[in-house]
């Protein structure tokens, strides 16, 4: 298939998980990709994975919460493929260790996750804007968080700054539609990248799946095929949303997991 053909991605955050998912199913859609990260190794090899499956990729180093370097990455992609219509806004996080609850929370990991999160989508977009403006159109993809939806014993900025994701990613797509750019955002659940599975201690893990309607968690893939819909065509008269990629851990009741115990 190539639902994709013509069409040039860029994508932060590509050198491992989800990123490298997105870029390895938009090469296959038919894009052009141009794989970003702070991780120069990363990035390479995701590139390489994708042009041995076939593809065209385009490794950039970059540090999204920098202009300068955000703004090189937009001209990497252009000066090599002459355009460009998809843009994924997918780094993000905070160091779990620091951002804590509201009263021991570390105040320089909340200023680190703004920059990381709502600062490098903010300046990943204003950059990337102009150039689908000439290209006819676009389609920006935010990674947001069911944390944005959510209140949390722990993790008070990523929360925070999740939220404010899904806000930017609303006045982007009111202020440029007219000019056919969409901008929509995912929240992913509980996702089986390097960063959880290094992070969370096996119960943890557990509890997180009871928590899902579904019976697993979720993959790089499952947030990957996301966004190349959302890259498509076949979103095409879909901007503004966020799409909750979840299992269906958020919307099913707190005693759902002990009433299903409870079943024959």
């Amino acid at each position: 298939m190539e639902r994709l053909k013509d069409k040039v991605a860029v994508i932060t955050g590509a050198g491992s998980g989800i990123g490298r998912s997105a870029a390895e199913l938009m090469s296959r859609e038919g894009a052009r990709v141009v794989v970003a990260d702070h991780n120069t190794r990363g990035a390479e090899e995701t590139a390489a994975l994708v042009e041995a499956a076939g593809g065209r990729a385009l490794p950039v180093t970059v540090d999204v919460t920098d202009e300068d370097s955000v703004a090189a990455m937009v001209a990497a992609a252009v000066g090599e493929y002459g355009a460009l219509h998809v843009l994924c806004n997918h780094v993000g996080g905070t160091d779990p260790r620091k951002d804590l609850d509201l009263l021991r929370m570390d105040m320089d990991e909340f200023d680190r996750a703004v920059a990381l999160n709502v600062r490098s989508t903010l300046l990943g977009t204003r950059h990337a804007v102009p150039h689908m403006i000439r290209a006819g159109g676009g389609s920006v993809i935010n990674t947001a968080s069911v944390a944005a939806l959510v209140g949390d014993v722990l993790q008070t900025s990523y929360g925070a700054v999740k939220a404010a994701v899904v806000s930017l990613t609303k006045s982007v797509a009111v202020q440029y539609g007219p000019r056919n750019i969409r901008c929509n955002a995912i929240a992913p659940g509980a996702v089986m990248t390097p960063a959880l599975e290094n992070n969370l201690p096996e119960d943890v893990v557990e509890a997180l799946k009871k928590g899902n309607a579904l019976p697993r968690l979720g993959t790089p893939e499952d947030i990957g095929h996301t966004m190349v819909f959302l890259a498509s065509d076949e979103s095409r008269y879909l901007t503004g949303q966020l799409l909750v990629v979840d299992g269906g851990m958020t919307m099913q009741s707190s005693a759902a997991p002990g009433r299903r115990a409870m079943l024959p």
